[in-house]
């Protein structure tokens, strides 16, 4: 009798979780989108001050300051980063270090510069491609990180990039058809 009653709380227990993960959209608030920002720019909540949440028809525009600069993202309602741009604060001037590019832009400019740089690097053109969209994704040049290493598991066919900046580890997965960044870890 204890184990049809417990069975039967089971039942209905999980009826209801069904019924509430039912709802197809997945809904992202300003304070997602506001936190998927700070994550990449490395700032915390404290750091952050004239913070701006505008929303549009598919998208968010984010900005704020900190101590290091003022950034700018165009997040989509999804919560990938479309657009960044981060002017670098200093006491004698601001310099821009990246302007307002969208991904694709980014992607064209990289194959490009394959291209060019093809005999300098140990990279094949894929590889490249998966490095230079890491490095677009962490808002960094190949110029500003070291130990750059990149492998593709051909089961998953993603990349794994890592490289170190300012003596952090950083791994990502990357699509490799569409050299997507799928995800991004400091260590």
């Amino acid at each position: 009798m204890m184990v049809k009653r417990n069975s039967l709380i089971f039942l209905t227990a999980f009826g209801l979780l069904l019924t509430g993960c039912s709802k197809s959209g997945l809904e992202i608030t300003k304070d997602d989108i506001l936190e998927v920002a700070r994550d990449d720019a490395n700032a915390t909540k404290k750091e952050c001050e004239n913070v701006s949440i505008k929303e549009q028809k598919s998208s968010y525009i984010v900005s704020f300051t900190t101590n290091g600069g003022f950034y700018e993202y165009k997040i989509g309602k999804d919560g990938i980063i479309q657009e960044r741009n981060y002017k670098r604060s200093s006491s004698e001037e601001k310099e821009e270090v990246s302007s307002t590019e969208s991904v694709e832009e980014k992607k064209e400019e990289t194959k490009k510069t394959e291209k060019e740089d093809k005999s300098k690097t140990s990279f094949d053109e894929n590889q490249q491609a998966a490095i230079d969209a890491s490095l677009a994704n962490a808002g960094l040049g190949q110029e500003d990180v070291t130990d750059v290493d990149c492998t593709l598991d051909e089961a998953t066919q993603q990349y794994t990039v890592t490289f170190t900046f300012q003596n952090i580890k950083n791994t990502c997965m990357v699509d490799a058809a569409t050299f997507t960044v799928l995800s991004s870890v400091q260590a």
